[in-house]
């Protein structure tokens, strides 16, 4: 296995959110290239953890509310004390809140730039500190197509998507010479819990499948791929990249 550039038997990865939807497919994706996983949130990922052991790796939840932004060091923390290291951070944790732009709220608003963007910040700080220290690892945010579209009645969601994407390239500057990849995933129109309004507004789904190449919403295990080669030493010369996985929407 060691000489698979994808393998990432003996390494350690925390996935925020990993509880269901695209954390938990990013997690399995991981499990499977042999990585022991971490999954922290508000919502303890229990399915996801009996599918990551069913695969022979380990797993431990770690309670963390991102919304309220908890100092999020100890998130760290409780992973190389369940696991024994970190090689590998997943900023997969998100929040989407819908209303026209002359309605919408600022607890929406905060509350989405609080889990979407800055616990990301914080979170990709707190493993770049141990990343520093420990000569190197890997971190992976999850940005969207409104990382580089504008989207409709979605405002904080599209603020803080676009805040990604600037932060993935703002910490690869600063950070790739000190042996941490720091690239991004943008996910297209996926049937998580997320997308369900768009999904259940028959016209407004039409519209989305009529202009994706693939002719078909995303599911979380199309992640997988993208998620190991970037959390891999196959990456290792790869930063600042947003991989966009789409369907072709973006090619249209």
């Amino acid at each position: 296995m060691a000489s698979n550039p994808f393998s990432l038997e003996g390494k350690v990865a925390l996935v925020t959110g990993a509880n269901t939807g695209l954390g938990q497919g990013i997690a399995l994706a991981l499990a499977e290239a042999g990585a022991d996983i971490a999954g922290a949130g508000i919502v303890p990922a229990d399915e996801t953890g009996e599918k990551v052991r069913a695969l022979g790796r380990r797993f431990v939840n770690i309670q963390a509310n991102l919304i309220t932004i908890e100092p999020v060091g100890r998130i760290v923390e409780e992973t190389v004390a369940g696991l024994g290291r970190l090689d590998i951070l997943v900023n997969n944790a998100g929040l989407i809140r819908r209303a026209d732009a002359v309605d919408f709220s600022e607890k929406d608003w905060d509350d989405v730039m609080n889990v979407n963007i800055k616990s990301a910040f914080f979170m990709a700080q707190a493993a770049g500190r141990h990343f520093i220290a420990n000569g190197g690892g890997k971190i992976v945010n999850i940005a969207s197509m409104l990382s580089f579209q504008g989207g409709i009645r979605v405002p904080s969601y599209t603020a803080s998507k676009s805040g990604i994407a600037g932060i993935t390239r703002l910490l690869a500057n600063e950070w790739a010479s000190k042996g941490i990849n720091i690239n991004a995933i943008a996910p297209g129109y996926m049937a998580t819990d997320n997308t369900a309004q768009l999904r259940a507004d028959e016209e407004r789904s039409k519209a989305i499948l009529d202009r994706i190449p693939a002719g078909r919403w995303g599911i979380p295990a199309d992640l997988g791929g993208a998620a190991v080669f970037l959390a891999s030493r196959a990456s290792d010369y790869v930063n600042g990249a947003i991989i966009p996985v789409d369907g072709g929407w973006l090619a249209r």
